[in-house]
């Protein structure tokens, strides 16, 4: 799938930033639409690059478009006030003296914004509840979806959030993810959202940008790009591959059966209707392989499958790029597994999938 061309329909970014011996140098076009991850390691630039988006950071130059308004360039340069960025860091910023509806009314009074833009957010993020509380006494979770609505209330023509959730703990980021999903869902504006977790980038993304070191390694659609065995991802311990599925049904005991391209697979779940659209996630740890379809053990999940390719990994261990009716998937095993079954690329193997993750 080609990149986006610059345009209305794009996000144009090219940016370069020096620093205390960093250096940050990116050439991007982006979907105007949709949530775009900005993936890396600690230290690569992302959080750079969203303050070079939002106009904070001075000594940043080059060319920044969004949807056809041009906020830099050799001659312009908007600041940062004027960008109509929302921005959410990984600590709300919430005014600690002010209630939930005093910092929302703040942040809306000050754009101007309509009245049904601030009564909208405050229903789709759930915060009647909250909203004569002060900032003190809310959760983590709960303080991240005020400062959600904080940023949408004021009409921003784009949202940058800075790992919004990497200071909470599972639980809490459990709780807010459906939220940030319906903001991709809802909002109608583009989201660049920073992040070094991958279970993230699964659940949100629609187009993935991977950097290391101040430059964009990888830019294109997420699942695309998550999938290649081709790029670091593929190396993490946690590597794996993410998978758009359809509910067929779920039985009495909560098990959900799930039509992919890769065939047919069971996970547990909550209640969903017939033809919901998901993404589920399989980690290559999780994937053993037999030349021979077992049907008498506990596994449900059994794919065939064809070996593509294989990569020695350090310490004794192989991945095995293997494409299941068109779609990837990765499986890791020992070197002395991979010598005692004769794999080799072209070779017809049954995938045994342990752990299928639902994401949404």
């Amino acid at each position: 799938m080609a990149e986006p061309a610059a345009g209305h329909d794009s996000i144009r970014v090219r940016q370069a930033l020096a620093r205390d011996g960093f250096r940050l140098d990116v050439d991007l076009a982006l979907p105007a639409r949709g949530c775009s991850a900005v993936f890396g390691p600690s230290g690569c630039g992302k959080s750079s690059l969203l303050r070079c988006i939002a106009g904070l950071e001075p000594a940043a130059h080059g060319e920044l478009r969004v949807a056809g308004r041009t906020w830099q360039d050799a001659a312009t340069r908007v600041p940062a006030h004027r960008r109509e960025v929302g921005m959410v860091f990984q600590h709300s910023g919430l005014l600690p003296h002010l209630s939930v509806l005093a910092n929302l009314r703040y942040g809306w009074q000050r754009a101007g914004a309509p009245a049904a833009l601030l009564e909208q957010w405050i229903e789709r993020l759930a915060l009647p509840p909250l909203l004569a509380r002060k900032p003190g006494s809310l959760s983590g979770g709960e303080r991240q979806r005020v400062a959600l609505a904080r940023a949408l209330v004021s009409a921003p023509r784009l949202l940058l959030l800075d790992e919004p959730l990497s200071a909470l703990d599972a639980e809490r980021r459990g709780e807010i993810l459906p939220f940030l999903e319906a903001v991709r869902r809802d909002a109608g504006i583009p989201v660049l959202y920073v992040t070094h977790a991958v279970e993230e980038v699964a659940r949100l993304a629609d187009h993935l940008v991977l950097m290391d070191a101040g430059r964009v390694l990888a830019t294109g659609p997420a699942l695309d790009r998550l999938n290649r065995a081709d790029l670091p991802l593929a190396l993490r311990d946690d590597a794996g591959v993410v998978l758009q599925a359809r509910v067929e049904q779920r039985d009495a005991h909560g098990l959900l059966s799930l039509r992919t391209a890769a065939g047919l697979l069971y996970a547990h779940g909550p209640e969903q209707p017939p033809g919901t659209a998901l993404r589920l996630r399989i980690q290559a740890r999780d994937v053993s392989l037999a030349l021979q379809r077992h049907d008498d053990s506990s596994l449900l999940n059994l794919l065939p499958a064809t070996v593509a390719d294989i990569a020695a990994l350090p310490g004794g261990q192989v991945q095995l790029r293997l494409e299941a009716g068109g779609a990837p998937l990765l499986a890791r095993i020992s070197h002395r597994s991979l010598e005692r079954l004769a794999l080799r690329p072209g070779m017809a193997v049954w995938a045994q999938v342990k752990a299928v993750a639902l994401l949404a």
